[in-house]
């Protein structure tokens, strides 16, 4: 049996609180982004979320994510794990010999809970001010088991088909952000775009301060979720860590420069929002690449990221409320692909383009593809089945009124 490492064992318990207080971080992100009167219906939908996901994921996502792979008809194995691990069974205190072979299982086991609770949150900015409610718990319920749990085993499972074929995601690039990012845009374009108040009030952020704070504690608890997953108090979860910083640091510069000159304009929100993209962009290749590496990636991710929302929301006119598609979907992709191009092997075992392994670049552009197709069809199908069931919208007077009083029966501010 693996013997349990205490520094280890200590660290990704703090990571694992560090990922958690995220999702308090994306309540306030989100939650002021929004208008004022939906500020308590975009704050539950991170923090009821945890609950959620915690109950899915002990009962079988866990296992549908981490076990050892069914064997398919047709499809054959790689694709989904069994239900070896359901209700937590054989999940306890002792160290596993698959995963995390020097702390608890059961703690690897909760680290993982914590990205599995965030990644639909992610989605909820798309679809804000104008979703039921019991469309938003339905959605998670099933997103959850029939997207993420499957994008997990395929990605981070030994059995898993893309873990096989070599393609690296270090913290979550596919499994969480590209996924997420897919998702949201197919939502957002299935439920149709805000309508706009009776009363003529503008769909901008009602409180700046409340989306820097939650900015804050993203970039705070992103080292948990990065450093983290290196399971071990090492000098990998220490590059992690630096390059997750830097990343963040080009990728507020370059959409606050981009967006400057665009508009002459020094946007906070701007700020915010590039922070977030670069920290994105760097998380799938934080264990992989260097310092200089994440330098690019995050100045890169800032302007695309930027540009992208500009297309969504002036050109093409979808209203992907939050730009979860433009940070979160494309930031991600280019970060999966990233690391196929800066990838060093002394750091993390793999070397990419610019060391001379070309086939990486091509495992990771193979990774992206498939997810984005799993992630916009599992959506889609998803989204359909609630519209059939009783429909993803409120009703219009609900909308109009705002869905903090309309659903929640409270209200954060005086309207």
């Amino acid at each position: 049996m693996p013997a349990i490492d205490a520094g280890n064992t200590a660290w990704l318990l703090m990571s694992t609180a560090l990922v958690m207080f995220m999702l308090p971080g994306l309540s306030l992100f989100y939650g002021g982004l929004v208008r004022r009167k939906n500020v308590l219906s975009t704050i539950m939908h991170s923090f009821f979320g945890l609950a959620l996901v915690t109950i899915v994921w002990v009962i079988v996502g866990f296992s549908l994510a981490f076990a050892p792979s069914m064997n398919l008809p047709i499809l054959g194995t790689g694709i989904i794990g069994g239900f070896d691990f359901a209700m937590f069974n054989g999940v306890g205190m002792e160290a596993s010999t698959v995963y995390a072979t020097t702390v608890p299982f059961v703690l690897f086991a909760g680290f993982q809970l914590m990205f599995a609770a965030i990644t639909p949150a992610l989605i909820t900015g798309a679809f804000a001010e104008r979703k039921r409610f019991a469309s938003f718990v339905t959605f998670t319920v099933l997103w959850s088991l029939f997207i993420y749990s499957p994008l997990a085993h395929w990605v981070w499972s030994p059995d898993g088909w893309l873990f096989k074929l070599g393609a690296l995601d270090y913290a979550g690039g596919t499994v969480v952000h590209i996924s997420s990012g897919v998702s949201a845009l197919v939502a957002a374009l299935m439920i149709g775009k805000r309508r706009k108040s009776k009363q003529g009030e503008k769909m901008e952020p009602h409180d700046v301060p409340m989306v820097v704070l939650g900015a804050g504690i993203l970039w705070f608890g992103w080292f948990g979720f990065n450093a983290g997953s290196a399971v071990a108090a090492d000098g990998r979860a220490a590059m992690a860590l630096m390059v997750s910083t830097v990343a963040a640091a080009a990728g507020m510069i370059s959409w606050v420069g981009v967006q400057y000159m665009r508009t002459k304009k020094v946007s906070v929100v701007g700020a915010a929002a590039g922070a977030v993209a670069g920290l994105v962009a760097i998380t799938p290749g934080s264990g992989f690449v260097g310092v200089g590496g994440a330098l690019i990636i995050g100045l890169v991710v800032g302007g695309l990221s930027y540009t992208m929302a500009g297309i969504l929301r002036e050109r093409l006119k979808v209203d992907d409320a939050l730009d979860v598609f433009a940070v979160h979907g494309v930031g991600g992709m280019w970060g999966a692909i990233a690391t196929g191009i800066f990838a060093v092997a002394a750091i993390g075992g793999f070397g990419g383009l610019i060391e001379g392994n070309g086939q990486q670049l091509v495992n990771q552009l193979i990774a992206v593809a498939f997810t984005v197709g799993f992630s916009a069809a599992g959506t889609f199908v998803i989204m359909t089945v609630i519209n059939v069931a009783f429909g993803a919208r409120v009703p219009d007077e609900h909308e109009e009124i705002g869905l903090d009083l309309a659903i929640h029966g409270e209200a954060a501010y005086q309207l």
